[in-house]
């Protein structure tokens, strides 16, 4: 029968080289502790140990069994750290959100996993209507979605907001509506709400619907429109996010425009679960760092 006890005897043994310091570091009698490591050969059926009078060497079984012993215990002690919904810094965060947001979401989250090893992250990106299934089916904890999702089993509230940017060409010269016609629409799976949004606020007498603009190409990958834009293929609208974190910022510039319109980001989880603190602190430091990058330190603002 499997006992963890007998590889944490075996462990102890291994590092310290002593059956006798084993004994008294685990309080246990020498006897004891041969008795452990007997009924560990006898469980995984391989001799661990090479004995030669008082001292030991560990044959290639005990060599694994030592790793995968470690490897059992430190899981061990990070799951039962998980089942903690106070711990700030250690546990399992399981999260989804769309490109726009993963882009520079999933890259802050690393950073802090990097500064708290006992933090796992399991993060997906994935469009509106998958997210909300997978936080239903419970394989995410909570979703980040573009649009309010009203559902009689989830939670939705507001988490933030990011400016949309009309982006163009490096080398385009025009500033009106109909010389964005006469290059085109570059589409994605928020393109034609995003750009709906933007255009109407910013030319109301001119502008009528996306059905206006010639449809230069579509894919389902926000973080690549840009290169078809930076091609000179067309215009599009994307979360500033998305532009801040592209490879073709320099070959594209975003459009001065005098109104301001905003991707609006929810927060999704199953109705009545409670979210632990680790997620807080995840989703509030990237909130705060957003806004001192936008506003400046120091500067209380919030377009919520």
């Amino acid at each position: 029968m499997f006992n963890a006890q007998y590889f944490r005897t075996f462990i102890t043994l291994v590092e310290t080289g002593s059956f006798t310091r084993t004994a008294r570091h685990l309080d246990m009698t020498q006897p004891g502790v041969s008795q452990h490591v007997r009924k560990l050969e006898q469980y995984l059926g391989k001799p661990l140990l090479e004995r030669q009078g008082r001292r030991f060497t560990l044959t290639e079984a005990g060599r694994r069994a030592y790793d995968y012993g470690l490897r059992l215990f430190a899981e061990h002690e990070q799951f039962r750290h998980s089942l903690d919904d106070d711990a700030l810094d250690t546990g399992e965060c399981r999260i989804a959100s769309p490109g726009s947001v993963g882009l520079m979401f999933y890259p802050y989250i690393l950073g802090q996993q990097q500064m708290s090893p006992g933090l796992t992250v399991n993060y997906s990106f994935a469009f509106s209507h998958e997210i909300v299934s997978d936080v239903l089916a419970g394989r995410h904890d909570l979703g980040i979605v573009t649009e309010p999702i009203r559902h009689p089993e989830l939670d939705c509230k507001l988490w933030h907001q990011e400016p949309l940017c009309l982006v163009v060409p490096a080398d385009f010269t025009g500033t009106s509506l109909a010389e964005l016609m006469g290059i085109g629409f570059l589409n994605y799976s928020d393109g034609i709400n995003h750009a709906g949004a933007l255009l109407r606020s910013n030319f109301p007498d001119e502008f009528r619907s996306m059905g206006q603009f010639r449809r230069q190409g579509f894919t389902n990958e926000v973080g690549m429109v840009l290169d078809a834009v930076a091609r000179g293929l067309g215009f599009t609208v994307v979360s500033r996010l998305v532009l801040e974190t592209s490879p073709w910022q320099r070959q594209v510039k975003e459009l001065d425009l005098p109104v301001t319109e905003y991707e609006t980001l929810h927060l999704v989880s199953r109705s009545g679960a409670k979210i632990a603190r680790r997620y807080a602190r995840l989703l509030d430091g990237f909130r705060e760092q957003r806004m001192r990058e936008r506003f400046g330190y120091g500067e209380v603002a919030s377009p919520l």
